[in-house]
């Protein structure tokens, strides 16, 4: 036991050099457009929490009926669900509510889209790879937290839509072999609609969610401060204040200092932010409650779907058929398909997802990114997911392909379930056998020598993780940050002085 715990104690001081002083104002960034996704993120959750403190002054997460004496005609004079009624008066009495209840919407729109490209970036340049795959593992918490917090959201307006769309996830709550009564009881207050379901989802959408969201931001910065940044491969030596830097020295970085250079375009990325939900939330219209009426416990909305981030999910539903349910012998355990398609497989992906950074491990530290075209297996990979959880996504609005299809969901379905396992396979496949073959320039090098052309600096072959042939075995990552005050972004990097990096000799 002992000797577990030290050795768990040296992978975490290897990446984090726990000893280590790192002082932040040091801290170089990388001046790479590609690397502000991030921070997009961490601004919209910034106007998340503002934009939630705001609804949160008018919402009552009640679903006690109350006349309505707003601004709707058609609801005036009605008894109506508090809920559902103080969601209309933020929309159409609260100065300004109707411009912020869509901001929070688009808000929460884009921290998803900005933490998957964000994601996706890290993943097809390897930047997962020792030393950062703690960060991987509490950006990919993240990404399910993100999702959690939003599917919360739908009950509160307590609308016929809102409603149905939650009951789902009870359905599926609910079909968990042998627990699941007793969680979906625990989660929603009973068996839903229950009074209790719209503050249990309140509590867990303004403060639980909130909380385990921050602290993983803050935990990602932590372990972000104390490592280096990655680094796009250099095009050569950099040079700078009179002073050269190897285009393979990974112990620096060259970029820009925290402060002011990096702030100051930090406070750019912020407004730009801001701008952009702005202009979301004046012309784009969201969820109109008005339109879909209270819960009606005996009626269904024409058209159910998720926003496009959960889709994926709901095309597990949609495609499995109702044939895989099965009865476990002896133990007389059900497994249903809601059971599969809601927790199984979304599980399976989240799972794949948290330990990806061991399987495609390594031993060394790696501080440079890496061009996704050297990496011929790691790239097809990404490529399936990304191909499979469109398709699903396809299957999610089964019934809007129909329409435009003329066919009916029937004959649809089992030709979306073909293309969800067919469809990565091949598109997998095919970026493999491509990239394999590929032998032209990629950044930080080329694939292989051939006609004259540069050869790797191992003299690796084409099939392999080519970028370990711009590595050298024994580099560290327990240097300084250098930066570069001087350096514009966009313009070519220039190495100088450190300005307040440090080195460990």
């Amino acid at each position: 036991m002992a000797d577990r715990l030290r050795r768990a104690y040296r992978w975490v001081d290897d990446r984090l050099d726990i000893d280590r002083e790192v002082p932040f104002m040091g801290k170089a960034f990388p001046a790479e457009d590609s690397y502000l996704l991030g921070e997009v993120a961490l601004f919209c959750f910034l106007v998340l929490v503002l934009t939630g403190m705001f609804l949160g002054f008018f919402f009552e997460p009640s679903t006690s009926d109350v006349e309505y004496e707003g601004s709707v005609a058609e609801y005036q004079g009605e008894e109506l669900p508090e809920a559902f009624v103080s969601v209309l008066n933020i929309t159409y009495e609260v100065p300004y509510g109707m411009f912020l209840r869509r901001m929070h919407h688009w808000a929460a729109h884009l921290f998803v889209a900005s933490l998957s490209l964000h994601m996706l970036r890290v993943f097809f340049t390897g930047a997962y790879q020792n030393p950062r795959e703690p960060n991987w593992v509490v950006g990919a918490g993240l990404a399910v937290a993100s999702m959690f917090a939003a599917y919360t959201g739908y009950a509160l307006p307590f609308d016929e839509f809102a409603s149905t769309a939650t009951g789902i996830g009870y359905s599926i709550a609910n079909s968990i072999p042998v627990v699941g009564n007793v969680f979906a009881r625990m989660v929603f207050g009973g068996e839903y609609p229950s009074s209790a379901t719209v503050p249990r989802f309140y509590f867990i959408h303004v403060f639980l969610l909130p909380v385990v969201i921050a602290g993983l931001i803050a935990v990602h910065m932590a372990i972000l401060i104390r490592q280096k940044h990655t680094e796009a491969p250099r095009d050569g030596d950099v040079v700078g204040d009179g002073q050269r830097i190897d285009r393979e020295d990974d112990d620096v970085v060259v970029g820009l200092p925290a402060f002011p250079n990096q702030a100051a375009i930090s406070a750019v990325v912020f407004f730009l932010t801001m701008g952009t939900l702005s202009l979301l939330a004046g012309f784009l219209p969201v969820h109109n409650v008005a339109e879909y009426g209270p819960n009606d416990p005996a009626g269904t909305p024409e058209l159910i779907m998720p926003d496009w981030f959960l889709m994926w999910v709901f095309g597990f539903l949609k495609l499995l058929p109702s044939w895989m349910s099965f009865t476990v012998p002896v133990l007389d355990i059900h497994v249903s398909t809601e059971f599969i398609g809601g927790m199984v497989l979304p599980g399976i992906v989240f799972g794949l997802m948290f330990v990806w950074p061991f399987i495609d491990s390594r031993d060394e530290p790696r501080h440079f990114t890496v061009d996704p075209l050297a990496r011929p297996w790691q790239t097809a990979v990404g490529v399936a997911g990304v191909v499979f959880i469109m398709i699903t996504s396809i299957a999610g609005m089964n019934t809007i392909a129909a329409d435009i299809t003329g066919l009916s969901t029937g004959t649809i379905n089992p030709i979306l379930s073909v293309a969800s396992i067919l469809g990565p396979l091949i598109a997998g496949g095919v970026t493999y056998l491509v990239l394999d073959r590929y032998d032209g320039p990629y950044y930080g090098g080329r694939p292989a020598a051939a006609d004259g052309g540069e050869e790797p600096p191992d003299g690796s072959e084409a099939g392999d993780d080519r970028a370990d042939a711009g590595d050298e075995a024994g580099r560290t990552n327990d240097a300084d940050d250098r930066t570069d005050p001087t350096d514009d972004r966009g313009g070519a990097a220039v190495g100088d002085e450190p300005t307040g990096g440090e080195r460990d000799e």
